[in-house]
């Protein structure tokens, strides 16, 4: 299988740029990696994007996170592996990859109020862009038909 398309990140190098300029703010956010990328998986999961389930996958087997963790991410609701911080994220997550799910207000002020019990504002605001970002490459990925298993970055 083979991508429509070189990612547009690399045909397009300033897009690369800033992008990595917003990845650098969110590992500086003092969000946890783990959950970056739990989120991320979630996300891309909604989405269909094979080459981002993969990709956090590969992250996150790399980082030593169990394999319970990982398959389950998928059903969140009924696991138990994952703290209240963790799921009050993956909620947000699924919220705003969902957007067009909801008929009036995007996040509702309680799961708001739960996320933020949660996370102080730099890393509430590192777990917003990581969200939105996992949500682009998505969309870029799904888009050009970027196979699983494809490594960039």
């Amino acid at each position: 299988m083979k991508a429509r398309m070189t990612n547009p990140a690399y045909v397009l190098p300033g897009a690369l740029k800033g992008i990595g300029t917003i990845f650098q703010a969110v590992n500086d956010s003092g969000l946890p990696q783990e959950l970056a990328e739990i989120v991320g998986l979630r996300a891309s999961q909604i989405n269909g994007c094979g080459a981002c389930v993969y990709g956090h996958v590969h992250n996150l087997r790399k980082a030593g996170t169990s394999e319970e963790r990982i398959a389950s991410v998928v059903a969140w609701h009924e696991a138990p592996y994952y703290s209240d911080a963790e799921r009050a994220a993956l909620q947000l997550t699924e919220v705003m990859t969902r957007l067009a799910d909801r008929s009036h207000e995007s996040v509702p002020d309680e799961l708001w109020d739960e996320v933020a019990d949660h996370f102080d504002e730099k890393e509430l605001s590192g777990l917003i862009l990581v969200i939105s970002l996992t949500n682009l490459f998505n969309r870029i990925n799904t888009t050009i038909k970027e196979p699983a298993g494809t490594t960039w970055g």
